[in-house]
C-alpha cells in the first residue's frame, strides 16, 4: 500500500468539518491520514474529540505571541514540520494568517468557506446572502493564498435559499454539505501531493 499523506488540522473550536475529516479518513481507501490536529486555543472542544480519534492534538496558544502573529506561524510550522505533514487543511481556524505561512504551504493548504466564492468573501455569509435576497447558496473548498477568501477553487457545493429561512437554517443547511465537500475537496489534493 502507498503512503497517504500526512495532513494537520488547524481549529479554533469545536472542529465539526475536522471531525468530517477525520471521518471519512478512517476509510480505508482515503487518500490522505489526518495526522495532526492543531489549535490557537486551549479550550478548543475539537482538540478532545481528536484525541478521541487517537489523532495527536495540541494546542499552540497565540495569546503568548501578543501581536507577532509570524512569530506564533513559526511555533506551528515547526510542529507541522517535525510531524511530517504534506497538507494544512484551516476548519474554522479563526486567525488571519501571515504571507509567511501562507507562501510555505502554497498548494498544500486548504480552505472551506460557507459561500459560492467569489461571492460573500469574510464574514456573516448566511445573514448577508438572505439580505441580498439570493436564490443560491452553498460552500467552497479553496487554496490558501495572501487574499483572504481568494485562491483557487478546489471544490464547490450549491444550496437552494428557501422561503421563510433564516440564518440558522441556511447555516445548517450549508454546514451539511460543509461535511460533504471537504472531505472530497481534501481527497482531490491528496492524490495529487507527494508524502
Amino acid at each position: 500500500m502507498s503512503v497517504r499523506p500526512r495532513v494537520a488540522v488547524l481549529i479554533s473550536g469545536r472542529g465539526s468539518n475536522m471531525q468530517a475529516l477525520l471521518d471519512a479518513a478512517k476509510a480505508p481507501d482515503y487518500p490522505a491520514e489526518i495526522a495532526l490536529v492543531l489549535s490557537n486555543k486551549p479550550e478548543a472542544a475539537g482538540l478532545d474529540i481528536a484525541r478521541g480519534y487517537g489523532v495527536m492534538a495540541q494546542a499552540i496558544p497565540s495569546k503568548p505571541f501578543g501581536r507577532d502573529r509570524e512569530a506564533h506561524e513559526r511555533a506551528l510550522d515547526a510542529m507541522l514540520r517535525e510531524r511530517d505533514i504534506a497538507i494544512v487543511c484551516l476548519a474554522g481556524y479563526m486567525r488571519i494568517l501571515t504571507p509567511w505561512l501562507v507562501n510555505r504551504w502554497s498548494g498544500r493548504m486548504l480552505n472551506i468557506h460557507p459561500s459560492l466564492l467569489p461571492a460573500y468573501k469574510g464574514l456573516d455569509t448566511h445573514a448577508r446572502v438572505l439580505a441580498a435576497g439570493e436564490a443560491r447558496h452553498g460552500c467552497t473548498v479553496h487554496l490558501v493564498t495572501d487574499g483572504m477568501d481568494e485562491g483557487p477553487i478546489v471544490a464547490q457545493t450549491e444550496v437552494p435559499v428557501l422561503a421563510g429561512d433564516t440564518e440558522a437554517s441556511l447555516a445548517a443547511r450549508v454546514l451539511a454539505q460543509e461535511h460533504l465537500l471537504y472531505p472530497a475537496a481534501l481527497a482531490k489534493l491528496a492524490r495529487t501531493v507527494t508524502p
